[in-house]
């Protein structure tokens, strides 16, 4: 029975995970559009900011009650929501979208393959699904090759800033109760973005249009893939964590077919013939 309870909760925060997954890339699209008006840090802070505004009213942590052995990783996961994504957009800027997505994805990739190391019988299954899944990504991305060390270091930095979200959020998931962690986390990125967000909207006209878009952005981006990775990181290991977050670029390439015409060649459809492939393989490995 506690089999049946165990394996039903990690299929229910696999499908959270992928839920996430859908809810990001649709957040990154409605963010894309307000980077002319408010260019990617703007985007980042507008994002940290309606994540705190959403999140801290609605969950109302107790702060006070916190411990140091709380509020360290709070910390640390405040810092990671924003340098993952200021990495992330940074490098878009100087080496392309595909390089630095593959770039990113070293991240996830990592945690999954030391934790898979550290596992028992299925550590082969594991490492094979994980390099089906960054076969996956290279395959999606296309990535081309560049000699801009600023841009790869950014794009390193959004790896290692993503590697750091996954294991922090789990520890905040462990040490905390509910949510409270994940709220405390986005006030205080929140704190640290808002004099950014303020030099932003003073030094530049932002439109409507903008401000809605990164505001969509921060719901679907911010607020319900924090949310959601905290609460199916209870119930997932990092390893099937880090191999599941490989169905991002799926996500991304089909949405930019179907919303914005962007047409995929034969090699992105088998690309994510292989990312499906790896990630119901881990799911398997982790039924048995």
């Amino acid at each position: 029975m506690n089999q049946i309870h165990a394996a039903a909760g990690k299929a229910g925060g696999a499908a959270t995970l992928v839920a996430s997954a859908l809810s990001n890339q649709l957040g990154a699209a409605s963010g894309s559009l307000a980077f002319p008006a408010l260019g990617p840090v703007g985007v980042v802070a507008v994002r940290q900011l309606v994540a705190a505004a959403v999140l801290l009213p609605l969950v109302r942590p107790r702060l006070r009650d916190l411990r140091w052995h709380q509020w360290w990783p709070v910390l640390l996961l405040a810092v990671s929501f924003g340098t993952m994504n200021l990495g992330l957009y940074a490098a878009i800027q100087r080496i392309g979208l595909g390089l630095a997505v593959t770039l990113e994805f070293l991240g996830p990739l990592a945690v999954a393959l030391i934790s898979s190391s550290r596992a028992g019988s299925h550590r082969k299954g594991n490492v094979l699904c994980a390099v089906a899944a960054v076969g996956g990504v290279v395959a999606i991305t296309r990535p081309e090759a560049s000699t801009d060390v600023a841009g790869i270091a950014l794009g390193l930095m959004a790896a290692c800033s993503w590697a750091a979200y996954i294991l922090l959020n789990r520890v905040v998931g462990q040490r905390i109760q509910g949510v409270q962690g994940t709220a405390a986390a986005t006030g205080v990125s929140a704190t640290l973005f808002l004099p950014v967000a303020v030099v932003v909207f003073v030094s530049r006209p932002v439109d409507g249009f903008a401000v809605m878009c990164a505001v969509g952005a921060g719901i679907l981006a911010s607020v319900l893939p924090y949310v959601a990775d905290l609460l199916a990181l209870r119930r997932v290991p990092a390893s099937l964590f880090g191999i599941l977050m490989s169905i991002n670029p799926v996500f991304a390439a089909i949405i930019g077919a179907l919303v914005l015409h962007q047409d995929l060649a034969a090699v992105q459809w088998t690309g994510i013939g292989l990312i499906v492939a790896a990630n119901a393989g881990v799911l398997l490995l982790g039924r048995r």
